[in-house]
């Protein structure tokens, strides 16, 4: 490495040693690099490797998984950070029920990192959560990673573009042959978005069901293209 190289390595790791440590929500060790420390950084399962361009679940070989290729997605490609296994599954439930809201800015700083910033969308739209449910939760922790990961990429956010109305299960709840149908019309665009490309943004992705009813939304109000950032890919047998 180049003395040039050396010296920003030093003082990345002055500005590091300069932050106010805080413990680790992992393994509770002092941190002084964010809300993980670096040894925990180095150890979590990030997706890596071959994956879907439609679905980024994992595969041996090629450009799409079979599932996709049989039956594709309605958003054409989709960007994410991990697999929906240990610790990443733990750290997204801090998110999205402990309120740990500080979670969401490191997600989607990550997550930002491995978006192709060649073919950038016009706008990001968060996935909606019913008035009933944003109620409860006092917040939607998809709009949070939405906004960042706007900021982050330089990207404009629309966080009114799209609602929910109707207050479906919880997808979780569902088996996978059940969960199309109950997303089915559950969400409207309020916006003109024609000829518009627009990534959808929500925390897992497990059947693509929800993204896929957003999706359809956005693209009956005229979006040219619809692509998928989430935090996390769920991957059957995973961990």
């Amino acid at each position: 490495m180049s003395i040039l190289g050396d010296g920003i390595l030093d003082m990345r790791s002055i500005i590091k040693r300069a932050l106010p440590a805080q413990p680790c929500v992992l393994c509770g060790q002092m941190s002084h690099a964010g809300l993980w420390c670096e040894d925990c950084e180095r150890a979590l399962p990030y997706l890596h490797g071959l994956v879907c361009a439609g679905c980024a679940l994992p595969i041996p070989s090629g450009t799409h998984c079979g599932l996709c290729l049989s039956h594709p997605h309605r958003f054409t490609r989709c960007t994410a950070l991990c697999a929906y296994t240990f610790p990443w599954d733990k750290l997204i439930q801090q998110l999205k029920f402990g309120a740990n809201l500080a979670l969401a800015d490191a997600f989607a700083i990550k997550l930002s990192e491995r978006i192709d910033k060649s073919r950038l969308p016009d706008l990001v739209i968060a996935m909606p959560l019913h008035p009933n449910r944003l109620s409860e939760r006092g917040y939607n922790q998809s709009v949070l990673l939405a906004q960042e990961l706007a900021l982050a990429c330089g990207v404009a956010f629309a966080p009114q573009a799209c609602r929910r109305v109707r207050d479906t299960a919880a997808q979780s709840s569902l088996a996978y042959k059940h969960r199309r149908k109950n997303m089915r019309n559950a969400f409207v665009c309020d916006i003109d978005l024609n000829g518009k490309r627009i990534a959808l943004v929500d925390d897992v992705l497990t059947s693509g069901a929800s993204l896929d009813a957003l999706a359809e939304a956005v693209i009956k109000r005229g979006a040219l293209e619809v692509e998928a950032w989430v935090v996390a890919r769920t991957v059957r047998n995973a961990g």
